[in-house]
């Protein structure tokens, strides 16, 4: 019983990757269970689903940019052909009977080599605005799980509604545990600040310009990304006033443990509009603030969070909007206003679903039993 995983390699494909496995073998015990990821070599995630049991092939990942650059010649005529060749070659070798999609430029040739020996695809889309390879391979995909219910594109007919897979452990954080790791005051509110995977700097710039501001009302877990830290934590020490200190909280990358102690310490979220990042924070019960990323393809993330924030749970507030007294109002608003903090928490928690790995597992293993 082979299934072969195959996703772009960046975290909002490796995540639900991670959190389908995860319940497909909570579900199916017997010990005649492969699971393989087949994608772009990315030591990180690689690294993650090694130690969920896959076994791990890589192949070369091309790109087709919607603006001109010399690299898409690159891509097209060498990459791009070369990753169909590794893949043909890999899914024989492998020989699954199912092969699963995230998407991402790193998934086509995977899907494309499943169309052309007829094994079965089943798709998943984290975004209201699919990414071209989803959009291609929707064509031949025999069902295609969305997140969102006006999810663009997609032929109604082959869509199942279940939502962004989350792991379910981020949801067994601990209050405490959480004081214990990042050494919390509680003295004030505290705020989880997500800096994300892409867009980062622009997030930490601004979390920096008004560190001091902020840290006299409120106290902050400052996610910065694995590559930023040191700079980030150099400049704080440079612009926070030293009573203040005690109320940041910098820190890289937090892995499943430590995000889950976060998520439950936390009093509201600011973070980038990633479905992945929404569907956390909704089955964490965190009011939140959004700010999507400006230069995600097709607007994805702006379409995202406007989507979730007519929930109720979520406030936007576009890049560009991001100054000091914008975001010190909208933060100073919500925590004058405990109403309005409960009413985010329950609209997060209606918006949730938390079983939608589960979900698809179940579809999944339905499949093998029929066939």
């Amino acid at each position: 019983m082979k299934i072969l995983f195959t996703g772009g390699g960046s975290g909002g494909h490796v995540f639900p990757i991670v959190a389908i496995a995860r319940e497909i073998r909570r579900i199916y015990t017997k010990k005649d269970l492969e699971f393989y990821y087949l994608g772009p070599k990315d030591e990180f995630w690689l690294i993650m689903l090694n130690q969920e049991d896959f076994k791990i092939k890589t192949i070369i990942s091309g790109k087709i940019r919607r603006y001109f650059s010399y690299q898409n010649f690159i891509d097209i005529l060498f990459k791009i052909p070369f990753g169909f060749l590794q893949s043909i070659f890999l899914i024989l070798i492998i020989r699954p009977q199912l092969i699963f999609s995230k998407g991402g430029s790193g998934s086509i040739s995977v899907t494309y080599c499943a169309k052309f020996l007829g094994i079965p695809v089943f798709l998943h889309e984290s975004d209201i605005a699919p990414g071209l390879s989803n959009r291609v391979t929707s064509k031949w995909a025999k069902k295609i799980f969305i997140s969102f219910p006006k999810t663009e594109y997609f032929d109604p007919a082959k869509t199942i509604l279940v939502g962004n897979p989350i792991r379910k452990e981020l949801l067994e954080g601990d209050k405490k545990a959480a004081g214990d790791l990042f050494d919390l005051t509680f003295q004030k509110p505290i705020i989880l600040f997500l800096g994300g995977s892409q867009g980062a700097e622009a997030l930490n710039d601004f979390v920096l310009n008004i560190l001091n501001d902020f840290l006299k009302e409120f106290e902050l877990i400052h996610v910065c990304g694995r590559n930023n830290l040191e700079e980030v934590e150099a400049e704080a020490q440079v612009v926070i006033d030293k009573d203040l200190v005690k109320y940041y909280h910098p820190a890289g990358f937090l892995d499943e443990e430590k995000l889950s102690h976060a998520y439950k310490a936390a009093d509201l979220v600011v973070s980038r509009s990633a479905s992945g990042s929404i569907f956390e924070i909704a089955a964490s019960g965190k009011p939140s603030i959004l700010v999507p990323l400006p230069s995600a393809a097709a607007n994805h993330q702006a379409k995202n969070a406007y989507i979730y924030s007519e929930t109720g749970a979520a406030l936007v507030i576009e890049q560009d909007n991001l100054t000091r007294n914008f975001f010190l109002d909208k933060i100073h608003y919500i925590f004058l206003h405990p109403d309005k903090l409960e009413k985010m928490s329950e609209a997060a928690l209606r918006f949730s679903k938390p079983l939608a790995g589960k979900a698809i597992a179940r579809e999944i293993l339905e499949y093998f039993m029929l066939e």
